[in-house]
């Protein structure tokens, strides 16, 4: 499988350091090891959604019992749950950390993909939501270190894009 194992434990590693004890998810095929390395570890509890809106009211709660979450998804799951990070995260003033693997992008070799990674970065500019693209795997712990102190700090969303360069092992 070309997605990278070893990235992906440098971004589980990261956010267990950061304090995130439980992640929301469906099955994505950049987000395997990472959902694997989840569901593994006892001392983080995966949450396997049946869509993405739910992973909001997921870490809103986890927020509510004083516990740090992360939602993995792709971005066609972060377009289907605007509607609870407008109406939840955002009205509430949650911190709502969310990792989105950043399909569609160049390279891209299916055609289903293009549309929704064509629109997540505008979207999430339109949405007010910081975003920030990690494709080094050097930065990626102060990168997510940063984008947790800033979700905690302004109690609002923010999101990570997992780019191509991070994810993906050429074979």
């Amino acid at each position: 499988m070309p997605v990278s194992a070893a990235n992906s434990a440098i971004l589980f590693d990261a956010l267990k350091d950061c304090g995130v004890r439980l992640m929301s998810a469906l099955p994505e095929t950049w987000l395997v090891h990472l959902i694997r390395m989840a569901d593994d570890d006892p001392d983080v509890t995966l949450v396997r959604l049946a869509k993405e809106e739910e992973g909001v009211g997921i870490s809103m709660g986890a927020h509510l019992a004083g516990v740090k979450s992360a939602m993995l998804m792709q971005n066609h799951g972060f377009l289907a749950s605007v509607n609870g990070i407008v109406s939840g995260a955002q009205l509430f003033r949650v911190p709502l950390l969310m990792l989105i693997s950043d399909r569609g992008s160049f390279g891209e070799r299916d055609p289903w993909q293009t549309e929704g990674g064509a629109v997540t970065e505008p979207v999430l500019a339109a949405l007010r939501i910081p975003v920030m693209r990690l494709d080094d795997p050097a930065r990626v712990p102060q990168r997510i270190r940063e984008a947790q102190t800033l979700a905690d700090s302004s109690n609002r969303p923010v999101a990570l894009l997992l780019t191509r360069d991070l994810m993906w092992e050429d074979a």
